[in-house]
């Protein structure tokens, strides 16, 4: 693929947070002459040089559908995964593996000259939680007691074999932190507190304290500064993986001045506990093993990123964590069937 051509792009998961994102910035990015957003439900958003396509990648039906779409692309973007339902892991391991597997079918079948795969920072093994971050190389083993973290990191092994075996098309993992938005916040609501949790809560006034613990440091990433990470390394000639996050590390201290709060030590084993409690009742859709995950993700360094794409965060991830409470205190949303905005529900 030459970067200079006007280029056809598909894009699984199109309507979720990290897809509404991406594919904003492809449409507006003159080297792209067209988009196609693949999801499960067709959604009512109008975007320049966009069509919306109807694609489950989780049922074996459809996968000459999707073989057709992606046939004659010039790249794939693959971003689609579900995060729920985490009582059923082989639910979510139908949609994320086996449908990550069809689109990596269907790319080799299509000879398809570039593919861009979102792994995450939860594919990596357990790592530092201080220093300047580990580098791309660091082991992708995940976690393995979270369903989350065994999906990624097997992606990353079948990932191997594909580039192995698929030298012709150029591969690209982008590894980023916790992504976030203000148009995406009532999905992330509802996906791990819970659907009648309401955003309302989330008010200094009525959360003085926060819970301080052993491991509650992650790196987060304003949603369209990822996006435009993803466009970098679509138009660039780079392989490998890419991690991607913003300054500074989110702490229990920056949450608490976001919350204009303060912070009380609590243990780790309590919260695990509550949580766990919650999720068995299934009150809270979260699960502990995906706490236990979180605790245990190391800090990332973004150099590559910097270098390599000429990418630097616009929004700090002060600001990202900003905008998802501000969203969820206003039931903000999207014109996807994902991002639907609602306080509570």
């Amino acid at each position: 693929m030459n970067a200079s051509e006007a280029l056809k792009v598909v894009v699984t998961g199109a309507t979720g947070n990290v897809g509404t994102s991406v594919v904003r910035a492809l449409s507006r990015e003159p080297r792209v002459a067209s988009v196609l957003g693949l999801a499960r439900r067709r959604p009512g958003l109008t975007l320049p040089k966009t069509e919306w396509a109807e694609v489950d990648l989780s049922l074996e039906r459809d996968e000459p559908r999707l073989a057709q779409y992606v046939e004659d692309a010039d790249a794939v973007i693959h971003l689609a995964w579900r995060f729920q339902p985490t009582h059923d892991p082989v639910e979510t391991w139908k949609a994320n593996v086996l449908g990550s597997l069809r689109v990596f079918d269907a790319v080799a079948a299509g000879r398809v000259p570039v593919l861009v795969h979102a792994s995450s920072v939860g594919a990596y093994s357990p790592g530092p939680k201080t220093g300047p971050g580990v580098s791309e190389s660091w082991p992708t083993h995940g976690w393995p007691g979270a369903a989350y973290t065994r999906e990624k990191a097997y992606l990353e092994r079948v990932l191997d074999t594909f580039e192995r075996d698929h030298p012709l098309t150029r591969v690209v993992r982008m590894r980023p932190g916790f992504l976030f938005k203000e148009e995406s916040a009532s999905e992330q609501r509802r996906i791990f507190a819970g659907r009648f949790f309401p955003g309302a809560l989330l008010r200094p006034e009525l959360l003085p304290l926060v819970p301080e613990f052993e491991g509650l440091r992650f790196q987060t990433l304003h949603t369209d500064d990822a996006a435009d990470a993803y466009v970098r390394a679509l138009l660039r000639d780079v392989r490998g993986a890419f991690n991607l996050a913003a300054d500074p590390v989110i702490d229990a201290d920056t949450l608490a001045g976001l919350l204009d709060a303060r912070t009380v030590r609590v243990p780790r084993s309590a919260v695990r506990g509550a949580l766990s409690a919650a999720w068995k009742l299934r009150v809270a859709p979260a699960s502990p093993d995906l706490f236990d995950a979180v605790l245990r993700l190391p800090l990332l360094a973004t150099d590559r990123a910097r270098r390599e794409l000429d990418w630097e965060p616009t929004v700090s991830s002060v600001e990202a964590v900003r905008a998802f409470l501000r969203g969820v205190r206003a039931g903000s949303g999207d014109a996807t069937a994902p991002l639907t905005g609602r306080r509570v529900g």
